[in-house]
């Protein structure tokens, strides 16, 4: 599997869930999405830009759920977008629906320290 180009949305699934997430030496944004969704289609732009502004202190990934049904069962994703924030494997907290840009901000510094 080719390594991510910095400063981009890694896209994962139930095979690469572990190794791209759980096991990131960063922190670790979780976007559940579809095309089919308006709000996360509307979202990706945003997704993209703070990828390119946090690069090397918060990782974001995608889960597109019709392809990672494992995934998004395990976590309870019933509803999207949502966005899972986790550091060294765990659970810091949780988004479900459309965020603003700058709203996105605010929840990154509440859940990451640094931010």
């Amino acid at each position: 599997m080719p390594k991510p180009v910095p400063g981009t949305v890694v896209i994962v699934n139930d095979e690469n869930f572990d190794q791209e997430v759980i096991r990131s030496e960063i922190p670790v944004v979780v976007d559940f999405y579809a095309d089919w969704c308006a709000p996360c289609r509307a979202t990706e732009p945003l997704m993209r830009e703070l990828s390119e502004h946090w690069v090397g202190r918060v990782k974001f990934a995608k889960v597109i759920v019709d392809e990672s049904s494992a995934v998004t069962q395990s976590y309870g994703i019933h509803s999207i977008p949502a966005y899972l924030f986790l550091d060294q494997g765990k659970e810091k907290g949780r988004e479900i629906g459309p965020v603003e840009a700058g709203e996105f901000r605010t929840i990154l510094k509440k859940y990451f320290e640094f931010a």
